[in-house]
């Protein structure tokens, strides 16, 4: 590790707090569209479900540039977003929103699997007891899809922390402001006698994804004892 520079350990922080940010704010949205998927039956959900893949089968960098074109300062979002004080280009909002963008079908995905292995006379039973939408919702479909969650959340954080492609197009590679690990590793590649310090960036980012998945095992564990014993 000793071939890692300060600067390389600033990317490594500001990978972890643009991973979490994006994990923890798409979370809630993956969630919402896998129930919407599972269980919703409306015209168009094909083509919302073709939408939320989109970022699978697209380049990385055609993604970025479509988030550049809408939330650049001078995009149809972006310039009344800028007025308010908010900005998204060649900052690390910008680089946790692509990398939620490039992580959002991997969080769905799981998420409406579990959702869908969902009993559905469980949810009847509650139903016809007279439990309301809300409380089944919390009672008895986000426990039982617990394992699909935090499944969703790590292939999110993982995701977010590798993703290159998207966040370099919207949010370029500014030392200390967007620079992610990934980017570093990059750097380091086309650099002559940066492969040491490659080889310890990709430590590194081995090292937190396995510790990431390692977590994941140990709290899913968790959850579905609870829920085994019921």
């Amino acid at each position: 590790m000793t071939t890692l520079t300060p600067a390389d350990l600033e990317a490594v922080a500001l990978s972890l707090k643009v991973a979490a940010t994006a994990m923890l704010f798409s979370l809630p949205a993956a969630f919402a569209v896998a129930l919407l998927l599972a269980r919703g039956r409306f015209p168009g959900r094909s083509l919302l479900d073709a939408l939320v893949h989109l970022p699978l089968v697209l380049p990385p960098v055609a993604t970025g540039y479509a988030l550049l074109i809408l939330l650049g300062r001078n995009g149809p979002l972006g310039r009344p977003l800028a007025e308010i004080g908010i900005v998204f280009a060649f900052d690390w909002t910008g680089a946790a929103l692509a990398a939620a963008v490039m992580a959002f079908p991997l969080m769905v995905r799981p998420i409406r699997l579990a959702i869908e292995a969902i009993d559905p006379e469980v949810d009847e039973v509650a139903r016809t007891l007279g439990a309301r939408p809300w409380l089944r919702l919390l009672r008895i479909t986000i426990p039982l899809a617990g394992p699909g969650l935090i499944a969703g959340a790590v292939l999110g954080f993982a995701k977010a922390l590798g993703e290159f492609g998207a966040t370099i197009t919207f949010a370029a590679a500014i030392p200390g402001e967007t620079l992610t690990l990934p980017t570093a590793i990059y750097q380091a590649v086309q650099q002559p006698g940066g492969e040491k310090r490659a080889i310890a960036l990709c430590i590194v980012a081995t090292a937190i994804a396995v510790a990431a998945v390692i977590a994941s095992n140990a709290f899913g564990r968790a959850v579905e004892r609870p829920t085994g014993r019921a």
